[in-house]
């Protein structure tokens, strides 16, 4: 995506190895930490956990049939055996595999604001990470460009987390631009269990239906969206030099005519319709971040509209 030159950002630093990670990455890891630990307390722990249930129940026991329980879980097996009916007893399989897929290309460095999309997205998947240690669930990373840069395997705990968050503030891309499909694709091969996948991402790239409605088929996906307003609304600055951040490419753009600001509204209300269709048809939810207004509302809504879903079709 085109971005002002102006607004271009120091390249990031180098992966961090064990032992040489620089304190001001050591700083915003705790930053983030206190602040998405305070979030996942007050608002959003409940609403994680009654939206991101189980993948299905598991066998618990077998104990003697009393007036009441349901005949289809009699074991005839073990009512053969015993000459008394008995039922198999379950429960719902309460942990969870949760994989943050981020996008880590060179179009995350842009920021109108305060902080940059890959500072935004980077707090969202810290919240996510600590809801789902909350529930003490299993929380892996990939982090993608135009190719996998990092796979961490998902594991629980603390520590574990506050290494993603790590790698999400500190990885230095190898690659400039976006491939969408390729996180999906990875994970449809790397995941055996069905898993939650957040796809965290400007979307500034081609998504495929294919490997979109394989992915989905396979795991319950939910596209996270970070837009910076500015790429949308431009401002009248009259000439303005861009940089195209993932190409390297430059062109001279005359904000401060119209058609031109309405030329990009209208591209970009074009790709953002072809997406949320693409999305819908294969049945994953759409949460809108954008870098102006508080994410914290946004995983809000979306969390209750899903809760909703479930209760409806409780």
């Amino acid at each position: 995506m085109w971005t002002f030159l102006k607004r271009r950002l120091p390249e990031p630093p180098p992966p961090p190895g064990a032992r040489d990670v620089p304190p001001e990455v050591l700083d915003a890891v705790r930053r983030i930490e206190i602040r998405a630990r305070r979030l996942v307390n007050e608002s959003l722990s409940g609403e994680y956990h009654s939206v991101f249930k189980g993948t299905g129940v598991e066998f618990r026991e077998v104990r003697e049939y009393v007036p009441g329980d349901d005949v289809r879980a009699i074991d005839w097996n073990v009512t053969a055996r015993s000459d008394r009916a008995h039922v198999k007893l379950f429960e719902e399989e309460r942990e969870l595999t949760v994989v943050l897929a981020a996008d880590v290309s060179r179009s995350g460095d842009f920021g109108s604001g305060e902080a940059s999309r890959r500072e935004i997205v980077a707090e969202i998947c810290g919240v996510l990470a600590l809801a789902a240690e909350a529930n003490k669930d299993k929380v892996g990373l990939l982090l993608f460009s135009d190719r996998v840069e990092l796979y961490v395997p998902p594991v629980r705990g603390r520590g574990h987390v506050l290494r993603l968050i790590r790698e999400l503030l500190a990885w230095r891309a190898q690659g400039r631009g976006t491939d969408l499909n390729l996180p999906l694709t990875t994970l449809v091969s790397l995941l055996k269990r069905r898993a939650t996948v957040f796809l965290v991402s400007d979307f500034w790239g081609e998504l495929d239906d294919r490997p979109l409605r394989a992915a989905a088929r396979r795991h319950d996906c939910v596209a996270v969206r970070v837009r910076d307003p500015r790429e949308a609304e431009l401002p009248a600055a009259g000439l303005v030099r861009w940089e195209d951040a993932e190409t390297g490419a430059e062109v001279v753009v005359d904000t401060g005519d119209p058609r031109v600001r309405e030329a990009v509204r209208a591209e970009v209300a074009a790709r953002d319709a072809a997406l949320a269709r693409s999305l819908r048809l294969a049945g994953v939810d759409l949460v809108d971040a954008p870098t102006d207004r508080s994410y914290v509302d946004a995983l809000s809504r979306f969390f209750l509209a899903r809760s909703g879903r479930r209760g409806r079709r409780g």
